[in-house]
């Protein structure tokens, strides 16, 4: 088997455009991401999850720089009960290695139990180019192997194919006729081949989900029985180990073990937990003993564990929950993201394990939504790793593209970047009109991109209104400073202006400096980590952090990055990494301040009970973890709030993503809108301007039958203190 993976973003596109042909992968993808969502849920009731999270994640990181001194312990206790241990330098040594402990054994026929660890070496092709007969044992593993091809997913390897391709699949290697419908007859097709395979086998190839160092222990967690068949059927048994799976102790795998088989599938427990310590009784053997060699895989993973950034990608536990909860993973399925690893954690290690090459398309297909890191059981942040993979894959191949030359030239000079907008805001008068949306693009402009109108840049944008429309507040009750970001102050001046008779109402006195610019985030999604940081001391130098109580933002997207991201890119630094962290604390989103700091309530609105779907922006809910606000501010202005499917899913914006992967963007943009046409809303709200953007381009391109509004919008539309002055754009 070997595995293809496009070295460029035109032929990927090209593979993207027909997976989402693939109505049944679709469909399959969609009914597993639901089921896995409710089973998840309810396996962790009643469990602290976010602590559990944060001891995973100290477990796994104090390991890390242990990992020499944990695998010598390992191999000392794990040989004095008979075991032989090995190091692999890389991937070729690994497959030599076991090839050779095979043809010393005299062994012929090899059974292997499921082992990302074996997919990452390529371990099957090299043992039958070798003259060896291997035979998968895990199902889905073993269907796969059939076909030729890698697994689409780290734990379901097999979840694209339907019953049909298995049958047909089936019927060639039996020469049966199979009843596609007849699930538990093609099963035991597959138990009457297997376990020929078992009981004529010489070898045994088994992964480890954990290498208990402190005993020299082997823990292997797996949902079939084949793994322990792999194990303790053969004479001989070789467990090919990453690094990354030392613990070093008992206590340590137990914890992750109440986790991972909740994350992976849902389930309290696995079928099987396995643990292995040294040569066992074997009568198969002629020692009477066991024949045992456990190989522990470098591949990278000592380097990459010293590495201040990315050594955090060694916390995985491989339960594949990244691609569960992905959006684009649900859409295209494993085999169109990811190269051997799948989901998110598999754009990152891709680098890494297979080379810059196969990771330059893929490690640009991320929609920076969050919602991996929100699911990762060892606390890993995914979509951080993988934008600094981006810059890792350019930096190794010594190039920079011409978006992010030019971007950093003009992020970084906030006058020109402002400029710039001014100037396109009469260039795009020929497209636009009087109409307040571009709905035919230029000719330049691929013709994927048309799924959706654009908004046209205001000709006077927020800055320059901020003298007329500041609130005079006496004996203000609080300070906010209002951070407007790119969208909010040059697109839709519109939102913040909604916003401020309700908080002038209420005592707030706004303050809006002139030197704050884009937040940096579309420098960071293009792996501009300079240019990023730079644009981030230019917004905290521009707000006086003493002077205000609160730096409030109508764009999720802009509040979580200053949150989240501005200490890290500022944090350590001597000079500004106090004030950057005091910065980042003040920063709110309009929902919250309104809900939480002003505490309204209903009085101050006039009830309209008009039906009204919501949009969660991935920033919002799972970057600033803010998630009833937004739904309740909604029933306290008197809307009627109608819950449709999937409202945290990315509706597909992703910033410059809609531009680079246009036929993914758009059918997440689809399917949004049609689950709010389903739950009969007559509005859409949402929190980000960059969701309004987008959500509301596609209601307008597909005439739908509600409108798109920013929740400040609605919201001032109910308020009964509003003015004509605040009116006049509703």
């Amino acid at each position: 088997m070997t595995t293809h993976t496009p070295h460029d973003i035109k032929t990927y596109r090209q593979r993207l455009r027909h997976a989402l042909d693939n109505a049944f992968l679709r469909q399959t993808l969609d009914t597993f991401a639901a089921a896995y969502r409710e089973s998840r849920a309810k396996a962790f009731e009643g469990i602290d999850l976010e602590s559990l999270i944060d001891d995973i994640a100290r477990r796994k990181a104090s390991a890390l720089p242990r990992l020499e001194e944990l695998f010598a312990q390992f191999k000392a206790r794990a040989e004095a009960a008979g075991a032989v241990v090995h190091s692999a330098k890389t991937a070729q040594e690994a497959n030599e290695l076991i090839a050779a402990i095979a043809r010393e054994n005299g062994v012929r026929k090899i059974i292997k139990s499921k082992s990302m660890t074996a997919e990452e070496t390529f371990l099957n092709a090299h043992l039958e180019r070798h003259g060896f007969h291997v035979t998968e044992t895990d199902l889905g593993e073993w269907i796969i192997q059939l076909r030729r091809e890698g697994p689409s997913h780290m734990v379901l390897p097999a979840i694209h194919l339907s019953r049909h391709q298995v049958a047909e699949l089936f019927e060639k290697v039996t020469g049966e006729k199979q009843n596609p419908d007849d699930i538990e007859q093609m099963v035991k097709v597959a138990r009457r081949t297997l376990r020929r395979a078992y009981l004529e086998a010489d070898m045994g190839i088994s992964g480890a989900n954990f290498a208990v160092a402190e005993s020299g222990t082997l823990g292997l967690v797996t949902n079939e029985g084949n793994g322990r068949l792999v194990t303790t059927l053969p004479r001989v048994h070789v467990a090919l180990v990453g690094y990354d799976k030392l613990v070093p102790d008992l206590e340590t795998a137990l914890t992750i073990l109440k986790a991972l088989p909740r994350n992976a599938t849902g389930q309290i427990i696995s079928t099987y937990v396995t643990w292995i310590t040294g040569a066992v009784p074997c009568d198969a053997s002629l020692s009477g003993r066991k024949i045992l060699h456990i190989i522990f895989l470098d591949n990278g993973r000592l380097q990459l564990a010293k590495d201040p950034v990315f050594s955090q990608a060694l916390q995985c536990v491989r339960c594949g929950a990244c691609a569960n909860v992905c959006p684009i993973y649900r859409l295209v399925g494993g085999h169109n993201y990811g190269h051997v690893y799948i989901g998110a954690i598999g754009l990152i290690l891709t680098a890494f394990y297979h080379g810059t090459e196969n990771a330059r398309a893929l490690v640009m297909n991320c929609l920076n939504c969050q919602s991996c890191k929100a699911v990762c059981p060892a606390g890993i942040d995914l979509p951080y790793l993988i934008k600094n993979a981006v810059r890792h894959v350019l930096d190794q191949e010594g190039r920079r593209p011409i978006k992010n030359v030019v971007l950093a030239k003009v992020l970084k000079d906030r006058k020109l970047f402002h400029f710039l907008l001014r100037r396109a805001s009469l260039v795009q008068k020929p497209l636009a009109g009087k109409a307040p949306l571009i709905r035919h693009l230029p000719l330049f402009f691929d013709k994927a991109h048309g799924f959706r109108s654009l908004p046209v840049i205001q000709a006077v944008p927020l800055r320059d209104r901020w003298e007329r429309l500041q609130p005079q507040v006496s004996d203000p009750a609080m300070r906010v400073t209002l951070f407007g970001g790119c969208l909010t102050d040059f697109v839709y001046p519109e939102q913040a202006e909604a916003a401020l008779p309700i908080l002038a109402d209420h005592g707030v006195a706004v303050d809006y400096p002139m030197a704050q610019t884009c937040c940096g985030l579309p420098a960071l999604m293009a792996a501009e980590k300079e240019t990023a940081r730079d644009v981030a001391l230019q917004n905290v130098r521009a707000v006086d952090v003493d002077q205000t109580d609160w730096i409030l933002t109508l764009c999720a997207s802009c509040g979580s990055h200053m949150k989240e991201n501005y200490p890290k890119l500022l944090g350590d630094d001597p000079v500004w990494g106090q004030r950057v962290r005091a910065f980042a604390e003040k920063v709110i989103d309009f929902s919250s301040f309104l809900k939480d700091v002003l505490k309204v309530s209903s009085d101050a609105f006039m009830p309209s009970h008009e039906k009204t779907a919501y949009h969660a922006p991935c920033h919002l809910c799972r970057g600033l973890k803010v998630v009833e606000a937004p739904r309740d501010l909604l029933k306290t202005a008197g809307l009627d709030y109608v819950p449709s499917r999937d409202e945290d899913v990315c509706c597909g914006f992703g910033g410059s993503y809609s531009l680079e992967f246009p036929e993914i963007s758009a059918e997440l943009l689809k399917r949004k809108l049609d689950a709010v046409e389903s739950a009969g809303a007559r509005m859409l709200v949402t929190d980000c301007p960059g969701c309004v953007l987008q959500l509301r381009g596609g209601a307008d391109k597909q005439a739908r039958s509600f409108r798109v509004c920013h929740i400040a919008e609605a919201v001032a539309r109910a308020y009964r203190g509003k003015t004509d002055e605040a009116l006049k754009f509703l």
